[in-house]
């Protein structure tokens, strides 16, 4: 996992969301939405299956990027 890119992943859900409005819906403070979105820090386990659900992805297509891109169709 590329923190850097996760955060550019989750910036890219977010979309034009608010990290307000994102905090509220899983109750993760907006300081630390920030600093995942900056690549500034690595969300716990259960942080990633809560933003994995607002967002409507599974954990995988988040938090696991290198991992999908090696997959051969």
């Amino acid at each position: 996992m590329i923190i850097s890119e996760v955060g550019k992943r989750l910036r890219e859900l977010r979309g034009s969301r608010t990290i307000r409005e994102i905090s509220d819906q899983t109750g993760i403070s907006e300081s630390a939405l920030g600093m995942y979105e900056r690549g500034e820090r690595n969300p716990r386990d259960d942080v990633k299956l809560k933003l994995a659900r607002v967002y409507g992805v599974n954990i995988a297509d988040i938090f696991y990027l290198e991992e999908n891109t090696k997959r051969v169709v």
